[in-house]
């Protein structure tokens, strides 16, 4: 399947919790990913960035769409 979005991480079904209306699903991530993030000048100075620096990525989205093949 083609699909333009690009923020795609491969994982395993483990656990589904099926409600009223809406079900929660929680997948397990199987490989290593690499976010990619765009951040002003401006902003990786003001935190100071480095390379191999630990860091927390926050993925900001209104929805995760899930796709089986």
């Amino acid at each position: 399947m083609r699909i333009s979005a690009r923020n795609q991480i491969e994982g395993v079904v483990k656990k589904i919790e099926k409600g009223e209306v809406a079900s929660t699903v929680k997948i397990e991530i199987t490989e290593p990913a690499i976010l990619t993030s765009m951040l002003t000048k401006e902003a990786v100075e003001d935190l100071d960035l480095k390379e191999g620096d630990k860091v927390e990525a926050v993925i900001k989205a209104t929805e995760i769409v899930i796709l089986k093949e």
